[in-house]
């Protein structure tokens, strides 16, 4: 039978493989019209810029040999492309960068500069060189989701994300788009937080399928009606 110490223990720890691994701490960063570097060409380095791509970021992509699909978009003035291999100062003026070259001499030499830089870096398949990890996402609409295992098990990040796909339906995007309009048209109206929380608090007890089925006006209207009653009425009107 196999005994464990404590939870936490040192034992505990080199049992489950777990005492060389970092601690990532999982945020969203805003990379809309900011520089992001991505080194290589292949299918790693394509999905990496589709990715960014997505989010907005600024792309640089350097390498000497591209994909037909980086190449097309070099073309259509979507991305900046440097044909060559790495050189020093390709990482300068970035928010981040991605080394996804198979030479890992060069993703050193591009993770010393970063590192030097203070810009966070990720190397694919290559923990000990990254200062993030990038996780699996799932987005629909205006929500998104990161899954990640902190680089223990990508393939059950993997699977995380189809299950929480076909949980996430069309229903949850169009509440989500919804009480976000409602909760703006609050913030310019009521100024006091305390009112605002006890609106979206009564908000919050609405069956989510009622909900979707209500215009932004049809909910102001409503709230408006039963926030005079508890005197919590809208202000600058």
């Amino acid at each position: 039978m196999l005994r464990l110490n404590g939870k936490n223990s040192p034992t505990n720890s080199r049992i489950l493989g777990l005492s060389d691994k970092r601690s990532y701490y999982p945020l969203f960063l805003n990379i809309e019209s900011k520089m992001c570097v991505v080194f290589g060409g292949g299918n790693v380095a394509e999905r990496k810029v589709a990715m960014l791509k997505d989010f907005g970021a600024h792309i640089r992509v350097v390498s000497p040999v591209v994909t037909k699909w980086i190449l097309n978009l070099s073309r259509k003035g979507k991305i900046e492309l440097l044909q060559r291999e790495y050189r020093e100062g390709d990482v300068k003026g970035a928010c981040l960068v991605i080394a996804a070259t198979n030479n890992r001499d060069i993703n050193t030499m591009i993770r010393k500069e970063a590192e030097s830089l203070g810009i966070p870096i990720n190397v694919v398949d290559d923990p000990e060189l990254c200062d993030f990890i990038v996780p699996s996402i799932l987005r629909k609409g205006p929500i998104t989701i990161a899954i990640s295992t902190s680089g223990t098990l990508p393939m059950l990040s993997k699977r995380l994300k189809e299950e929480l796909n076909r949980f996430i339906t069309e229903d949850h995007v169009v509440y989500a788009k919804k009480i976000g309009s409602f909760r703006s048209h609050l913030i310019k109206k009521v100024k006091d937080p305390e009112k605002r929380a006890a609106i979206m608090a009564e908000i919050g007890k609405m069956d989510m399928k009622d909900v979707v089925h209500l215009s932004v006006r049809e909910l102001l209207k409503r709230y408006t009606s039963s926030l005079k009653k508890r005197e919590y009425p809208f202000e600058g009107r």
